[in-house]
């Protein structure tokens, strides 16, 4: 088995060489000196290939949990190399589905439809304010709950207005990620007068 000192030591050769550390896991070196992780495994007759990552990134005791994780998976019939297509599928479906893009496209979707300047002016400044909190977040993942917290954040300062409008605005963002079926409810008529009304 290998270890992290034999691991440091190894250096490129003319031609890339294999050194395995057991139960089909193994480095491969390449001529630069970069190593690789690798794992040899067989599923349905078919004699197939994972990457594991690159050392030192990926160390030795990651290296060997992986291992044991794709031996898991095939012990349950499923495709390690398959298994992570389809995490990185979901992975980019994801990113694409952020609440920050699709209120981006609602924006621009506005912006096509003639709104008035001052109108699309005045929402993107009002989707801004939650931006942080909610702008990398896959728009089905949110929760009514998490949504009131970004707005509670807001109205903490003492924009009362400014939270009860964004929270329309977001309704608008949400339906339009309904319609375009990437959202399956609207989270923010959920909180619907649980923000203090502001008055004139």
């Amino acid at each position: 088995m290998l270890t992290a000192i034999a691991i440091k030591a190894m250096k490129g050769r003319y031609k890339p060489y294999k050194v395995s550390d057991g139960l089909g896991l193994y480095l491969h070196v390449v001529p630069s000196g970069a190593r690789y992780w690798r794992l040899n495994y067989r599923h349905r007759q078919r004699n197939k290939t994972l990457s594991l990552g690159a050392w030192p990134q990926t160390g030795l005791a990651e290296a060997r949990q992986k291992c044991s994780d794709a031996k898991k998976l095939l012990s349950d019939g499923i495709d390690p190399n398959e298994k992570a297509k389809l995490d990185k599928i979901t992975a980019s479906i994801a990113d694409g589905n952020t609440f920050g893009m699709i209120a981006e496209e609602w924006l621009e979707k506005g912006r096509k439809e003639g709104q008035a300047p001052v109108t699309l002016k005045k929402n993107g400044w009002l989707l801004k304010q939650i931006a942080t909190a909610l702008n990398h977040r896959p728009i089905c993942e949110i929760s009514a709950a998490e949504l009131l917290m970004a707005l509670r954040k807001v109205e903490a300062r003492g924009k009362y207005d400014t939270a009860n409008r964004l929270r329309s605005i977001c309704g608008q963002v949400f339906r339009y990620g309904i319609a375009t079926a990437r959202a399956e409810r609207d989270v923010a008529s959920d909180i619907r007068g649980a923000l203090i009304a502001h008055k004139v």
